[in-house]
């Protein structure tokens, strides 16, 4: 079967009332816990659960507006780690730099960002969260950090959602002991790339912190 594309891209106005979306819409509980870096929000997202199990939203598009997150999301994927993975640093480099979202749908996960912002506060820096299917939180990454995991437990799925799309080219990282992390995890599994990633200290970092990150 072939699919064609639109023509154009409608305006707002040409879309029929009832199919906008409405402010008269219910919105979902969203907490928002600020880190310690700039513009990286840890978001609480509302569990509903039951007999059958449990319901969670993880993307409103008129809430994440109200709240000046970014909305457009390029791809959406996620990766399954076994036990004692580590997966980064990881980003990618301008003009092809991301927004990323990150959650835990399965199992448990150390997830850290480290700040490459130059100007930044908080430069160099690291947060740490525990993200887990049991908790339902998500981390929003602001352009400029660098993301890295390890799985706690028997295995772990991470689902992903970032503004840009991949680029070979522009994929890079760190690596992933050189940021002083204290990594819950002895002996652990990590790719020949995430090896060969320069450490921070050698990392020239074309980030540039905005203020109104």
């Amino acid at each position: 079967m072939n699919f064609s594309l639109p023509d154009r891209i409608f305006n707002e106005e040409e879309v029929p009332r009832s199919h906008r979306m409405s402010s008269e819409f219910p919105k979902p509980r969203l907490t928002v816990f600020p880190t310690n870096l700039p513009g990286c929000v840890e978001l609480q997202a509302q569990l509903l659960g039951d007999a059958r199990g449990h319901f969670l939203k993880t993307f409103h598009l008129p809430l994440w507006k109200e709240l000046g997150l970014v909305t457009r999301f390029d791809e959406e994927y996620y990766s399954r780690s076994v036990q004692n993975v580590i997966r980064g640093f990881h980003f990618q480099m301008p003009p092809l730099q991301h927004t990323k979202v990150v959650c835990c749908v399965h199992g448990e996960v150390l997830d850290v960002v480290v700040d490459l912002r130059k100007g930044s506060p908080t430069f160099g820096e690291y947060h740490s969260t525990l993200l887990s299917q049991a908790k339902g939180n998500l981390l929003y990454i602001p352009e400029g950090l660098a993301h890295a995991f390890c799985t706690i437990g028997p295995e772990a799925i991470l689902y992903y959602k970032v503004s840009t799309v991949y680029s070979p080219e522009h994929d890079a990282g760190i690596r992933w002991d050189s940021a002083g992390i204290d990594w819950p995890i002895t002996n652990p599994i990590v790719s020949a790339r995430d090896q060969d990633f320069p450490k921070l200290s050698e990392f020239e970092s074309p980030f540039v912190f905005e203020t109104n990150t």
